[in-house]
């Protein structure tokens, strides 16, 4: 019983203590440990316009366009093991891969950021259908928190169970005033509406899921992959309904052999050389069928 009134006090002196001096109009200075005491963040505006990145490449346009997705960015480093930060990675990347295709030459590109900025979720895949593209990458770097054996990249495409989901938001969001793989909404009805960007999930999900086994196909023996490397899920950057799209988890940065890989100049470039390969192995099939 003593035991327990000796642990009651220990927490209720400093509350009687600092309720008497507030009782009797009394203040205690407290050491200045920092000016900041509340960190704040800017967020995007709502309702700004999103300011496209450039096209680099050739002035053709009728060349195929691919949009290049760093991940994360500006205050969301994303994951982060010893020494990295999954926004640093992905941009190191992301800007390999871009040089890589420009290099070759015959496909125009773009990155939706070339810098340490933090751009939204709706806001990349906006970037992609405003430009146009053809095809839309995201990279990121996984997490396994302790579990620092896991290693390995992997490929996402979004879900069926997601790609229905997300039809019927772009359906709903796009409210009949927008086209959709060239099939023009205006002027339909919300179900004839729902069936024209249902059918467009479709196709634009099977393009995906081709550019994914092609890079799976490229990497094997080259990128590390996971044991596991095909997957699904519901990720916002894949929801458009017109733009082929792929998420590409490069690896975990909780391993540090994955790290060190994704950091180094030559495994940067392994990696844009089979992600370019697969590319252009995926326009030429398009052209060609």
């Amino acid at each position: 019983m003593w035991h327990r009134l000796q642990i009651a006090l220990v927490f209720l002196a400093p509350v009687v203590f600092v309720g008497g001096l507030y009782l009797f109009g009394l203040t205690v200075p407290v050491p200045v440990l920092g000016r900041a005491y509340v960190i704040r963040v800017a967020l995007p505006d709502p309702d700004r316009q999103i300011g496209l990145p450039q096209i680099q490449g050739p002035r053709d346009p009728s060349l195929p366009l691919v949009v290049i997705d760093a991940g994360h960015g500006g205050h969301d480093p994303g994951a982060v093991g010893v020494g990295f930060r999954e926004k640093t990675l992905a941009l190191g990347l992301a800007a390999a891969l871009r040089d890589e295709l420009l290099r070759e030459g015959g496909v125009r590109v773009a990155l939706t950021r070339s810098d340490d900025r933090f751009l939204a979720l709706e806001e990349r895949v906006g970037i992609a259908r405003k430009l146009g593209a053809d095809l839309f990458l995201s990279i990121h770097a996984d997490s396994a928190g302790e579990k620092d054996q896991i290693a390995g990249a992997s490929v996402y495409t979004l879900s069926r169970k997601a790609s229905s989901e997300a039809a019927a938001r772009v359906a709903a969001s796009e409210n009949s005033a927008d086209s959709v793989n060239g099939v023009q909404l205006a002027g339909t009805s919300d179900v004839v509406s729902n069936i024209l960007v249902d059918l467009a999930q479709r196709r634009t999900s099977q393009e995906s899921a081709t550019f994914a086994g092609l890079i799976l196909r490229e990497g094997q023996g080259i990128l590390e992959l996971n044991p596991d490397p095909r997957r699904s899920a519901d990720f916002v950057v894949l929801r458009a309904p017109d733009v082929p799209s792929v998420l590409y988890e490069s690896g975990f940065i909780t391993n540090a052999a994955d790290a060190e890989r994704l950091s180094s100049p030559q495994g940067q470039q392994r990696f844009a050389t089979v992600m370019a390969r697969a590319i252009r192995i995926y326009f030429a099939r398009r052209t060609a069928a």
